[in-house]
């Protein structure tokens, strides 16, 4: 099996007839110079040992150096060998609250985007361990499933949005439940779900719910991002500016605060714990370094080709060629010229 590492070094083939097309345009305003210069019985007078066979000969060796430099750079590999990998480690549920009250600012630059930010980071450290988000405001929708194309999962998540879920308000209780459902059946993977929001749960029943993640021993960890004191939400006009606050129906400003009794309960009942947002800390990346003394466990196995590098092939070849093109003059050779001179 051949591939290319670096495909995209490949449209410099374009550059061939362009180069073939610029030497050609070269060679014909050159053989018109001299015309003008002097006439056609005179030109074995003035170049007596040029030899316009060899200049096209030349012209081609360069032209199969670069090609030859092109093919190393995108560099052909062969696969030698196939082996089988057993994918190793945890399911990972993240619920991310999505409701407007996380479009506050007493996190930079706001609630949802430090909490993607986060997110986004942990994706970037997961090795063999599968992840999946859903989002929740009123409802709760699964964002992407349980997966380990971390590419992809960060294109969803980049998609996410106060918007994303259309029914207001913040349901712990039914995210809780949407991510055990969730969960691949028979799986015997350990298991956690990382709840990230501002704690304003607007249902508060999921006794539930923790009942069913201690028997299926499914640890919850809980972030909180916001401040307990309160702080009112932005409201931004099309082009970005804030123009107000979130006022209700009396028109006072509204004041989301973090519910922190509320996630503390859920942690630990679920076995977790319980972590504070903040401005410079990375709760993820600490819940993370917790699940990672669990133990993984083997969950599938995947055939992968081992390919070795076969550039270096190309790039001597181009180099013999290029020192080839160095001997090589553009004088006619003598022995050429012997046999002229015989037949005349």
């Amino acid at each position: 099996m051949i591939r290319f590492a670096h495909p995209e070094y490949l449209i410099a083939f374009y550059l061939l007839p362009v180069l073939a097309v610029f030497f050609y345009y070269s060679y014909l305003r050159q053989k018109k110079a001299i015309n003008q210069f002097a006439e056609k019985k005179m030109h074995e007078i003035l170049l007596p040992f040029q030899s316009r066979a060899k200049i096209f000969v030349k012209f081609g060796i360069y032209l199969l150096s670069v090609t030859f430099i092109i093919v190393a750079l995108a560099n052909p590999q062969v696969g030698s060998k196939l082996e089988e990998v057993k994918q190793v480690g945890i399911d990972v549920y993240i619920l991310l609250d999505v409701s407007l009250s996380m479009k506050a600012e007493d996190i930079k630059p706001s609630r949802l985007e430090k909490a993607k930010f986060e997110i986004s980071k942990l994706i970037q450290r997961l090795k063999g361990d599968r992840i999946g988000l859903i989002v929740f405001s009123g409802e709760a929708y699964v964002q992407f499933p349980m997966t380990t194309d971390y590419a992809a999962a960060n294109l969803f998540l980049n998609a996410v949005d106060v918007t994303s879920v259309p029914q207001p308000g913040t349901a712990i209780g039914s995210a809780l439940e949407l991510a055990m459902k969730s969960f691949k059946e028979g799986s015997e993977t350990r298991k956690a779900i990382i709840v990230i929001t501002d704690g304003e749960d607007h249902e508060g029943d999921f006794e539930d719910v923790l009942s069913e993640a201690k028997d299926k021993e499914i640890l919850i960890y809980t972030i909180g991002l916001g401040s307990p004191s309160g702080v009112p939400i932005p409201v931004y006009n099309a082009a970005g500016i804030r123009v107000d606050y979130k006022k209700d129906s009396k028109g006072n400003v509204v004041l989301t605060k973090l519910d922190e009794a509320t996630l503390e309960k859920l942690a630990e009942e679920g076995g977790g714990s319980y972590f504070r947002g903040s401005n410079t800390e990375d709760e993820l990346d600490k819940i993370y370094e917790d699940l990672s003394e669990l133990e993984g466990t083997e969950y599938g196995a995947t055939r992968i080709t081992d390919y070795e590098d076969r550039f270096y092939y190309f790039l001597i070849a181009a180099l013999l060629l290029l020192m080839t093109d160095f001997f090589i003059s553009t004088n006619r050779s003598k022995l050429l010229m012997k046999f002229e001179k015989a037949g005349k």
